[in-house]
């Protein structure tokens, strides 16, 4: 199965920014795709008004600071108050939406990608929200349509098509559709060639086509670099297991059982489940 795509630490960490008040800002539809505010929508109105938005852009923030933590329910409580002062917060609506996600509270999610959608039709970031959550649902016709959506909106950064061309190629591929994945996995490693999660898909993707030796390079950078880990090194274990350099494997090995004792990828390396 591929990797996630990344992991919510690493959401948060590589776009987190500071703003007024020393608070970080990062709302997580936003992480990951690079762009997104945090502001609500620029409505010209009275100072009060002004204030309003000021409070719900603090409660988001505030929201997206305990996600990060792992205090979901402390986090939904904040979007709770974000959306009291002011209800149109698209963005508040895609965080919500993910928090249920990670709680796996799918119809929680799915209304509250659907409501931002209802408030800003066409957003490129709602659209891939409801996307990705109905690839891990395995409706993966209804996941396509929206991913395909997302791709047609406008947006303002290279980094956010990347994020879309792979999670179309990782559902792709949870659908048996090995040749339209590597498509598009092979188009978001063109556009972000350093990004990890979409280095390690489209190498898994390789090898599972049979282009082990292209596999081999792409996933050789990942495990020569801080981004190694355990499904990277176990993909690399087969790799070259494939290619018959038991050095090499044994070499990754080693890495595997040092670095991730714990890990299942261990597990499965010591029980030879290299077709798991």
């Amino acid at each position: 199965m591929p990797a996630p795509l990344v992991s919510m630490k690493q959401l948060f960490s590589k776009v987190r920014k500071g703003m007024g008040g020393g608070l970080a800002a990062c709302l997580l539809a936003g992480c990951m795709t690079g762009v997104g505010t945090l502001s609500p929508e620029e409505i010209p109105g009275s100072a009060a008004e002004t204030e309003v938005h000021r409070l719900a852009k603090t409660r988001l923030q505030l929201a997206a600071l305990h996600f990060e933590e792992g205090r979901a329910e402390v986090a939904l409580g904040e979007i709770a108050e974000a959306l009291q002062a002011y209800p149109r917060y698209v963005d508040a609506y895609n965080l919500k939406g993910w928090i249920h996600m990670s709680l796996q509270d799918y119809k929680g999610a799915n209304d509250s990608f659907v409501q931002a959608l209802a408030l800003r039709p066409g957003d490129a970031d709602a659209l891939y929200n409801l996307g990705w959550l109905q690839c891990q649902q395995k409706q993966f016709a209804l996941a396509e349509r929206n991913l395909d959506a997302a791709l047609a909106a406008p947006r303002t950064s290279g980094q956010s098509v990347s994020r879309l061309w792979l999670a179309k190629g990782v559902c792709l591929r949870q659908a048996g559709q090995l040749d339209a994945a590597m498509q598009a996995l092979e188009k978001a490693h063109e556009i972000e060639p350093g990004n990890p999660a979409v280095a390690y898909n489209f190498a898994d993707a390789l090898h599972a086509q049979g282009h082990t030796e292209r596999a081999r390079f792409y996933v050789r950078r990942i495990n020569n670099g801080q981004w190694a880990s355990a499904q990277s090194l176990w993909l690399g274990i087969k790799v070259e297991r494939s290619l018959g350099d038991n050095v090499a494997m044994r070499q990754l090995a080693d890495q595997l059982h040092k670095r991730f004792p714990d890990s299942k990828e261990w597990q499965r390396f010591e029980r030879g489940a290299f077709d798991d």
